[in-house]
C-alpha cells in the first residue's frame, strides 16, 4: 500500500479526509498551539483535529488563519462538548465553535461522546448542520457497536466517521469490522498509546527490524488497517517523525504479530 502524506480516504458522502492528521488534545496556550500547528503544516499535515472540550479552538483558528495555507487545503475537525447535547444546544455549540475557529464551515463535526438521553436530538442537530452545508461531513466519536445500531434506528444520515481509541493495544477488531461493513471510516486517536508501550518487546523488535521508531511502527500499523490516524504532539521534531511513515511497509507476518493478543500483552 504505497501512500504519501498527501493521500486521502474517501468518506461515505464522497468527500476526502487525509490519512494522517494532528491531534490537539491538551495542547493549550498560544505558544504551544502555534508551534504544533505550524510544525504540522510545515511537515505536510492538512488534517487538524480539535474539540470544544480541548479549549483551544480560538488559538487553532488564529494560527490557521495566518498560516497562508488555503482554507480548501485544510481538513478541520471539531466536536460537540458533552455539556451541549440536545437539539438547540448542539446548534448553538456548533455556531460557537465556528466563531471560535474563525471559519465559515467545518470539514467534520463529531459528537464527542454518546451521552445518555440526548443522543438522538444531538444527531438530528448535526444532520441539520450538514444539510445546511455548515459542515462537509458529520460523525461520532467513542461510539460502540451498540451506540451505532441505536443511531441507525433514527438517523437519516449514516455517520461518515467514528473516532475511537485504536492501536495494537486497544485493538477494537469487532468495532472496526462493523464500521467497515457500514461504510463508516474509523479514525484512531491515541494511536501511540501515549508512549506507554514504546518499549514493549514486539514493538522494539519491529522498530529494530525496520529501522523505524516505535511511534512510526504504531502509526504504520494504523495506516495498514486503513485508519485515519491523528497522533498528538506539540514537539516539532516528533511531528516530523510521525509524518515519516510513508516510505516503508510492515509485512503481513509482522502485522499479525501486532494484531494477536499475545503480541499485545503488557510486559
Amino acid at each position: 500500500m504505497k501512500l504519501s502524506i498527501k493521500d486521502k480516504i474517501k468518506l461515505n458522502n464522497g468527500i476526502e479526509i487525509p490519512y494522517l492528521g494532528l491531534g490537539t488534545y491538551e495542547i493549550r496556550g498560544t505558544k504551544d498551539v502555534e508551534n504544533a500547528i505550524s510544525s504540522a503544516l510545515d511537515a505536510g499535515y492538512r488534517l487538524i483535529d480539535t474539540a470544544a472540550a480541548y479549549r483551544n479552538e480560538k488559538e487553532i483558528g488564529k494560527v490557521l488563519k495566518k498560516s497562508g495555507v488555503p482554507r480548501e487545503e485544510i481538513f478541520l475537525t471539531t466536536k460537540l462538548d458533552n455539556s451541549d447535547h440536545g437539539y438547540d444546544e448542539a446548534l448553538r455549540a456548533f455556531d460557537k465553535s465556528l466563531k471560535e475557529l474563525y471559519m465559515d464551515y467545518i470539514d467534520l463535526y463529531l459528537i464527542h461522546w454518546p451521552i445518555s438521553g440526548k443522543r438522538k436530538e444531538s444527531w438530528k442537530a448535526l444532520e441539520k448542520i450538514y444539510d445546511e452545508g455548515k459542515s462537509r461531513a458529520i460523525g461520532v466519536s467513542n461510539y460502540t457497536i451498540r451506540h451505532l445500531k441505536e443511531l441507525f434506528e433514527y438517523a437519516s444520515i449514516i455517520p461518515a466517521v467514528n473516532q475511537i481509541e485504536f492501536n495494537p493495544f486497544v485493538y477494537e477488531k469487532e468495532l472496526l469490522n462493523f464500521c467497515n461493513q457500514n461504510n463508516i471510516q474509523v479514525e484512531a486517536y491515541t494511536p501511540l498509546t501515549r508512549g506507554n508501550k514504546f518499549n514493549h518487546p514486539v514493538i522494539k523488535e519491529l522498530s529494530e527490524k525496520y529501522f523505524k521508531t516505535s511511534s512510526q511502527i504504531f502509526l504504520r500499523w494504523g495506516l495498514q488497517h486503513n485508519l485515519v490516524i491523528i497522533p498528538k504532539s506539540s514537539n516539532r521534531e516528533r511531528i516530523f517523525e510521525n509524518a515519516d511513515i510513508f516510505n516503508f511497509e510492515i509485512s503481513d507476518e509482522d502485522m499479525k504479530k501486532l494484531n494477536l493478543p499475545d503480541g499485545r500483552q503488557a510486559h
